[in-house]
C-alpha cells in the first residue's frame, strides 16, 4: 500500500472527511444545510459546457482545499458559526471527492485527473 500513491491519497482523504464530519458535528451545525451545500461546489464544473480548458479551471477552484481551509480560519477569527459550517461542509465535499476517486481535473477532458490519468 505503501508505494502506492492512489491508494494513499485516497485513505488520507477518507480521513480528512471524516474529521470534517467530526468538526461539523462538534459545531453543532444542522444536517439540513449539510444536504443543501453539500454538492454546491459541483457546480464549478458547468465550465465544462464552454470548453474542457474552462472547466478544469473552474472545477480545480472549486475543488482546491486551501480555500475552505482559508474560510475556516476566517470564519473562526469572526466566530461565524455559519462560515465555519460553509467551510466545512466545502472541505467535506472535497474530501468526499477525493475519496471516491474524483481528483483535480487536467485541462484535457474530465476523467483526466491527479487521482487517474485517462
Amino acid at each position: 500500500m505503501l508505494t502506492r500513491p492512489t491508494v494513499l491519497l485516497r485513505l488520507e482523504a477518507a480521513i480528512l472527511f471524516a474529521a470534517t464530519i467530526i468538526a461539523y458535528i462538534h459545531w453543532g451545525h444542522g444536517w439540513v444545510l449539510f444536504a443543501v451545500l453539500f454538492l454546491t461546489p459541483d457546480l464549478f464544473m458547468l465550465g465544462y459546457l464552454a470548453n474542457p480548458q474552462l472547466g478544469s479551471a473552474l472545477y480545480n477552484l472549486g475543488h482546491f482545499v486551501a480555500l475552505p481551509l482559508l474560510l475556516l480560519a476566517y470564519g473562526y477569527q469572526l466566530h461565524s458559526a455559519i462560515t465555519i459550517a460553509v467551510a466545512l461542509i466545502w472541505a467535506s465535499h472535497i474530501e468526499f471527492d477525493r475519496m471516491v476517486g474524483y481528483g483535480l481535473k487536467y485541462p484535457t477532458f474530465f476523467k483526466d485527473t491527479h487521482l487517474s490519468r485517462a
